[in-house]
Formats: structure tokens, C-alpha cells, sequence
């Protein structure tokens, strides 16, 4: 298949971040690295390989970004309020820099569908429920949507507006929540395997479903566990719903 490796000086990140594409056309899928790793862990770990397919036959068009997860809530020597602000302006880096670099590479709007696993899997749901108008739907896989988790006990504004379970729970603005009725696919997956943490993903089927905002949950057996085994089954399956 066809790979390229770009890269540019983020203003919002203020360092050099580099995403890696694969495929010549369709419909695009970007991806957010798990924990700490970077934009080729999806390529590492095969998951690549798992979606070939449809990457090959232009179904989708694969764009796979780095983390600063080990610049914001893995970071240990930092404080937590620089944290969040960190967490908050890679958001922005996404909406400003790589979205439309997206849409130029595919020369023309498109809707984009999000996906990760694990950490990468709370970036997906969050950037999309925080700006539905921009995606067509995520998919995240092994998540766990309370920001809380991973704070050490820090609460701020920026910790509950990249809080899923936080903010959707008190979401009121009907406009936002009819982008996320209409036309969106939500698929969110999980495993009950070894750790895996199920309850993070019903926790959040609930809260959509009680602001009655479709989506699919997809709770798989006790032998996929919290691992690239699990994803590389989940991914193309999923994908091929879409």
C-alpha cells in the first residue's frame, strides 16, 4: 500500500509532529496512539496489516498521528495544571492543524471517522463529542472515559471539559447533541479479558443513551484482553460495518 510520512512545526504544540498516511484515497480514518507511544505504534503492533484491505481496495484512507500524552497526564514531573492546559491544546492541534491537513491530502471535505485504543481511545471519543460537526463518527476501543482516572485526583475546567462522562452527563445544548443524533456512527468496544475495563465503556453507553444519542456497544468475551490481539481483531471488523 502507499505510505507517506509528513510532518510540520505545530504553532499550537510549539515541536515538530510528524503523521504517517496510508493508502491513495477514501474515506479518511485518523488515528490516536495508545498511552505514550507515537504516530507508527498502529504499524509496530501490525494493526496496519489488520485493515490492509480496506486500505488497499479505497475504502479508507488511514492518517496516524503522535501523542503528548508523556507531555501531559504520564508525565510525573509535571504539574497537574500544565497538564490539562497540555491535554487541552493538543485538542486544538487536531481541530487546527491536523483536520484540515486532512482534508487537504484528500482534496476536499470529507467525513472523518476517529479511532484508538486504550488512551488513544479516550482521545477519540472526547475530540469527537467535543466537535461532532467535524466527524462522521469514532470508534473507540478499550477506553476508559472518565479523565479522573488518570488526573491523581486533579480537577479543573480543562479536566472536565476532556471528561466525556463529565461533560456529556450535564450536556443541555440541544444543537450539540443533535449533531451527535444525526448521521454519526458510534461504535464502542471493549473486551473482558485481562485488563480490560469494561465498565468504563458501559458507563458511557448509558450516558448516551440517556441523552438519546445512537451508538452501538460492543462488549466481547472474556479472552480479548487489553491488547493488540483484541484491537487487530476489533478494528476490521468494525470498519466493515462502516
Amino acid at each position: 500500500m502507499k505510505r507517506e510520512i509528513h510532518g510540520w512545526w505545530s504553532p499550537r504544540l510549539e515541536k515538530n509532529m510528524e503523521i504517517v498516511v496510508y493508502g491513495e484515497w477514501g474515506t479518511p480514518l485518523l488515528m490516536f496512539p495508545t498511552a505514550g507511544a507515537d504516530f507508527l505504534e498502529y504499524e509496530r503492533f501490525q494493526l496496519i496489516d489488520s485493515i490492509s484491505w480496506y486500505i488497499g481496495t479505497g475504502k479508507f484512507k488511514v492518517f496516524s498521528i503522535n501523542s503528548i500524552n508523556n507531555e501531559s497526564w504520564l508525565n510525573n514531573s509535571m504539574q497537574p495544571h500544565h497538564k490539562a492546559l497540555r491535554h487541552m491544546t493538543y485538542n486544538y492541534y487536531v481541530i487546527d492543524e491536523v483536520v484540515p491537513f486532512i482534508h487537504s491530502n484528500c482534496n476536499g471535505l470529507q467525513p472523518i471517522y476517529l479511532t484508538g485504543a486504550s488512551l488513544g481511545a479516550l482521545h477519540a471519543a472526547n475530540i469527537f463529542f467535543r466537535r461532532p460537526d467535524l466527524f462522521a463518527g469514532t470508534i473507540p476501543m478499550s477506553g476508559y472515559y472518565d479523565l479522573k482516572s488518570y488526573t491523581k485526583g486533579y480537577y479543573d475546567e480543562n479536566v472536565y471539559f476532556n471528561s466525556p462522562t463529565d461533560y456529556l452527563s450535564n450536556l443541555g445544548d440541544e444543537n450539540l447533541l443533535n449533531q451527535m443524533r444525526h448521521n454519526k456512527r458510534i461504535i464502542i468496544a471493549t473486551g473482558q479479558g485481562e485488563y480490560e475495563a469494561p465498565e468504563g465503556s458501559i458507563n458511557l453507553s448509558n450516558i448516551l443513551r440517556s441523552k438519546g444519542i445512537p451508538h452501538e456497544l460492543e462488549i466481547w468475551g472474556h479472552d480479548m484482553t487489553h491488547d493488540w490481539p483484541t484491537w487487530r481483531r476489533m478494528l476490521p471488523h468494525f470498519l466493515g460495518r462502516l
